[in-house]
Parts: structure tokens; sequence; C-alpha cells
């Protein structure tokens, strides 16, 4: 790789970025001197050392290891054959994750030791905050293959490397590592650049066939020979028809971008119908078929199904299931998101926009009333991503007491406090590393304990309470309100910066009472529960208290919902499978026969049914028993009235009824609202 600076300018211009804080324009490529502008920016001094944090633990070494199965595995073996390529150039050949940790390396031996001497070896960290311009750290920060030879190095003790380093992307487009070739900068070669990004993409092609299995994939070239080779692109299609994954030819063939995936259908990018494609395969299997793009040019397809994935002869449909069928969507569901898809139009908006960035350093906020399910939407959004799986660890920021939060969140070293464990814990935002945390009902969080968890996220490390040293951590980061948090931010409740660093994407769940597919949830809830409960097959609700049941507000959403189905069905006598009244417990009878306020007027989007009263927003008070009722009555009619005042918000009913937040937690556990 020979030098694309001249040495002298190098020299000036690397004294113009000491003296004046940046690079003259033209002297250097720009993206070296953005380079070294973020490099000088780092702390780092060009005659200096690396920084103290450069080196990580056997621990955190293994951790990483455990985390990256898949792209080690499918890496190793081109690395071994792109060793043999450059074996006698005095190389090495290195896979680094994508926050620079270097997690296997194959050298040559004559060049090991001087690649020892300058860290070259797993475990060490090739970030440019840690190192400074080099191939491996600059193709993170660009996101692009880099070459960087001699003097081009920011630290001047890493001068006599000649280095090629190549991104490795997933099938959606998530920066997953880094593939380097590092040698003495005399043996340096045009072409090593060139080869490390090829090899790169022979990672990336075998990542997206493993990971893509369950989809259809279809492999593209403008020659039908071009088929399998290292120059294909490769798309991954649902069975519904949308383009869910690519690698980065077949972006390029098709005029897309990473962000389209999960956005785009086949047939607008190709003048194919999904079923044809199909009808195809089946008659011919190993032919490849000529398409056409919508600008006329010519593209040669091969389709790919794994047996495991579509077993027979049988191939999906590329019809979108009918709102009306959900057993039909959930057939061909490409994710866990999709298999929550039972038809309603504002649920399915907030599904899409998720899957988009899952994968993504972008952290999603999910809203939406209690109930509604945001939980589950976290766990099928990291079901549906590249970290389904590692662990997904959720907290509820409501429930912890105020005095245990943040050992419980931090974690503790032994001896850290009274009452702590002698092996310490490590709390749980070291425990969601590699993985999701998902931070439920967030704003809820005391204040102190906002400005650590803010740090965190900041700084991508955690130091547990009693100790000394910071643990770096990586996850996705997923939460969830019932509450306006920008409000709280206005009313001093929830710190602002905060705020903007967990809202990368909001969502808004809807509420039970607006959505369009109620049929379908209570089918698809009784068919949960027909498993849980030992049930005949085919359980169902009879037609006039299912008209009910969709005309009441539901201000328990789901989770009230699914307990009124689980103690109905409970009350289901031996051979029935039919759900009506008398399978109905007192309180909702009263609730589901209380006529509405009168001149109330149905919500936007409200349900109506003959001979039952509107849909009304916010939805009407419980009613309170009679006198002759319990105390125990009177106690549980009282806080349903305070949650539903507090739209949910539990420590605000707490103070309404003038009981901590531990005990009316203490009260739901016993006797739950809904």
């Amino acid at each position: 790789m020979r030098p694309t600076h001249p040495l002298v300018a190098l020299r000036q211009a690397r004294q113009h970025l000491l003296e004046f804080g940046h690079c003259p324009s033209g002297m250097v490529q720009e993206r070296l001197a953005r380079s070294w502008t973020r490099s000088l920016a780092a702390g780092l001094v060009p005659g200096g050392q690396p920084r103290a944090t450069d080196h990580y633990s056997s621990t955190a070494l293994r951790q990483v290891l455990d985390h990256n199965p898949e792209l080690l595995a499918h890496s190793r073996p081109v690395m071994q054959y792109l060793f043999e390529q450059v074996r006698h150039s005095q190389s090495v050949v290195v896979l680094a994750d994508r926050r620079g940790m270097l997690m296997h390396t194959l050298g040559d031996p004559h060049f090991v030791d001087k690649a020892e001497r300058v860290a070259l070896t797993s475990g060490a960290s090739w970030h440019e905050e840690h190192r400074g311009t080099n191939a491996i750290g600059t193709a993170l920060a660009e996101c692009s293959a880099v070459q960087i030879h001699g003097g081009e190095h920011f630290l001047e003790r890493n001068s006599f490397l000649t280095c090629a380093a190549s991104p490795i992307l997933s099938a959606t487009g998530a920066l997953l590592g880094i593939l380097d070739i590092s040698g003495d900068y005399r043996n340096g070669h045009a072409h090593t650049l060139g080869l490390v990004s090829t090899a790169a993409r022979m990672i990336e092609n075998r990542l997206l066939a493993d990971t893509c299995q369950r989809h259809i994939r279809l492999h593209l070239h403008t020659e039908p020979e071009g088929i399998g080779s290292v120059a294909e692109g490769i798309v991954a299609v649902s069975g519904d028809g949308w383009i869910v994954g690519a690698n980065r030819v077949g972006l390029a063939q098709l005029g897309l971008h990473t962000g389209d995936l999960g956005a785009v259908r086949l047939e607008r990018v190709l003048e194919v119908r999904l079923d044809d494609l199909l009808s195809h395969h089946r008659r011919r299997p190993q032919q490849p078929q000529a398409l056409r793009l919508p600008g006329g040019a010519l593209l040669w397809a091969q389709l790919q199904l794994d047996a495991s994935a579509w077993p027979g002869p049988a191939a999906p449909t590329a019809a979108r299931p009918a709102r009306t069928q959900p057993t039909a969507a959930l057939s061909t569901a490409p994710d866990a998101l999709a298999q929550l898809d039972t038809g309603d139009a504002r649920w399915r908006a907030a599904a899409d926009k998720a899957r988009r960035v899952v994968g993504k350093p972008i952290a999603v906020l999910i809203q939406g009333e209690s109930g509604v399910g945001k939980e589950l939407f976290a766990r099928a959004l990291h079901a549906s991503g590249p970290r389904r799986d590692a662990p997904f660890v959720a907290i509820n920021c409501g429930a912890i007491p105020e005095n245990l939060i943040e050992a419980e969140l931090f974690g503790y070293v032994a001896g850290a406090f009274t009452g702590a464990r002698k092996e310490g814990s490590p709390g749980y935002l070291r425990q969601a590393h590699g993985g999701t945390l998902f931070l439920d009902e967030i704003g809820d969080m005391p204040l102190a304990l906002q400005m650590r968890l803010l740090r965190v996220l900041q700084e991508r490390s955690v130091t547990p309470v009693g100790a000394a040293k910071a643990v770096p951590v990586d996850f996705a980061l997923v939460c969830a309100t019932h509450c306006q948090l920008l409000q709280a931010t206005e009313q001093g409740r929830f710190r602002q910066d905060l705020y903007y660093r967990i809202n990368g994407l909001t969502v808004q769940l809807p509420a039970l009472r607006e959505r369009s597919d109620f049929t379908a949830l209570v089918q698809r809830l009784l068919a949960q529960l027909a498993t849980e409960q030992d049930l005949p097959a085919g359980v169902w609700v009879a037609p006039d208290l299912l008209a009910r049941l969709a005309a009441y507000p539901w201000p328990g959403n789901l989770r009230q919902l699914a307990s009124v189905l689980r103690t109905a069905c409970a009350l289901l006598a031996d051979g029935q499978n039919t759900l009506d009244w008398e399978h109905l417990s007192d309180d909702v009878l009263h609730a589901l026969q209380t006529p509405a306020a009168p001149g109330a007027a149905p919500a936007r989007g409200a349900r109506t049914v003959p001979g039952a009263w509107p849909n009304t927003e916010p939805p009407p008070a419980v009613a309170l028993p009679s006198s002759g009722q319990s105390l125990q009555a009177l106690s549980h009619a009282a806080i349903a009235q305070a949650l539903q005042a507090a739209c949910g918000n539990v420590s605000q009913a707490a103070r309404q009824l003038g009981i901590s937040r531990q005990t009316l937690y203490r009260k739901l556990a016993l006797n739950p609202v809904g």
C-alpha cells in the first residue's frame, strides 16, 4: 500500500493541526483530516501514548466473544483464506467488534512480536478515541473501507504500520464489526484494501444467508453466471412481499438504502409479483430468471428457500393477509412484531417504525396508557433484531423501592452497604450487556438517578455502588411511559437532557378502545388461554356479549381484557366452549350493564354497538360499591378510581389516596384492578 500523501505535506498538516486545531483545506484528504481532528479532540498527542483504557480485561473479551458467535463463526474461515493470501508479507489479519475491540487475529510469525508491541492483539481497543487515526478505528467512525499508511497514523508509535480495514454490515445495515489487514509499511501493496473489502463482503453474504433463513432470498446479478459469486446482490423478502434485508450490492442494484428495509415491497422495485417468482422456483428451482427494474434495466435472479423454514412444495402467498384473518398473518409473519399484529392500522404503523431502527444505535420510547402492552411490544422488538439471542432485561422504574433502585440498577461491590450480599451484585444494567435494556415507567425514576443513567448512556459504562472503576456496557435501549415526558420536563420532574437521549424514536401504542381489531385480539387471547388452562379447542364468545365487550372503554386496556377472559374461561363448565354472561364476575357485569352518562359523545374511532352505551374518552368513572358492600370492596373501588383519575400513574394515585407507592403496589398485587 503506497503512501497517499507526501511526507512533507503530512508533517505540515499535522503541525497546522496542533497549532490551530484543524487541518488546512486540500493538504490531506478530508477523511484523514476529520480523523486527525477527532483524535486531537479525544486528548491524544502524536508523540504520546494510547489512552489508559485501550486494553480490556480477559472477562470483557470473553463477554464480547460470547455476544458475537455468528460473526466469529462466519469470519474465521474467511480470515484463514485471507491470511493465506498475505502469509509471507509480515502482516496480521484482524477481526474487531463494533466498538473496536480486537476479537480474533491471525499473524505472520515474523510480524507477531512487532504487532504485540503496539497491542495489535485480542482484547485491545483500536477505537479512534484510544489509538487515534488507524484503519480499524477510522473505518468504524466513517463506516466505510479505509486504508491508513505509515505517517498517516495519528500516533507516531504506529507509523511503522500500513493498514486496510472494511466494515462488516448485517442484513439490515447495522455495523457488526471490522475486518483488517495490518502489516509493515515497507511491504504494503496497493491492492490490499480491495482484498479486505472483498473478504468483508464474503462474511456479510454468509451472515445474511444464516440470519435470513426464514425469509425468501433473491440472488441477483446482471449476468446469470454471476449468481453465486461474491459480486452478487442478495435480497431477503418476507412471505408477504416486503424487503426486510439485503447486502450492499443488492441495495445498490435496486436503488435502495438501509432505511428502506421493512418499508418497501418487492413489486415496487422489480416488475414481478412474488407469486410468479415462487411459481417459477417450484417448476425450475435452479434456473435463473430475467427481471426488469422500473427503468428497464435487466437483472437475473435466482430464488432460494431453506427447506427447514419452507418445508414441502407449498410456498407462501405474496398477498397481504386481510385484517379479518389474523391467523393468516401469523403463518407468514417475518418477525416477532408481526406475530403480534392483529390488523390495527395504528399499532402496525408503530411496529413498522420501530422495526426500521432495530439493530441501529437509536433509543426507542414507547408511549401509551397502562395495560396497552408496552413491555410485550418491547420484547417483540428485541426478538425481531440482531440482539434476539442476548438478554432482555426489563426494569419497572416505579416498582423498585427508592432506597434500593440505585443498587438494583447499577449493581454494587461486596460490602458496599449494610445488607449487601458478600459477593456483590452486577445490577440490571450490566445484566443487559449485549442485549436490550427495557426501562418501564421511566417517568417514575427519581431525579438523582436520572443523572446517573444519563452518564451511563453517554459513556457506555457503569460504576457499581462502592466501586472506583467503571465497567463498559453495551445494550440497546427501549423505554416506556404512560405519561407525557415532555410535559414532565417542563415541570422539572424529568431531566430534559435525559429525555432527548432516550427519545430517539417515539411510538404511541393505541388504547384498546381506539383499536379496530378487537375481535382478532379476543381470538388471540383465547387461543393463548386455551393452552394455559387446558381448555377444549374452539372456545369463543357469544355474539351479544362480544358486542358489549367491544363497546366497553377498557380503562385497563389489554391487561384488563386478558384478566376478564382468563376468569371467564376458568368459570366454564365441563363440555362448555362458549363464553357468555354467566361466566363474568359481578363487577364486570355491573360495568357492562351501566349506561353512559347523558350527552356523552362517542370518542373518535370508538366502536358503537346497538343497545350498548357508547365509548367515551376519558372513560367513565368506575361506580363505587353500595353501602352494604365490604370495606375491601370499597378500598378496591377507591384504588380503581384513583388510578383512573391519575391515568395509571401509580405515584400520583398513591399521593391522592394518602398512602405510599409501595403500599399501593402491595394492594394491587393482592387484588389487581381490572
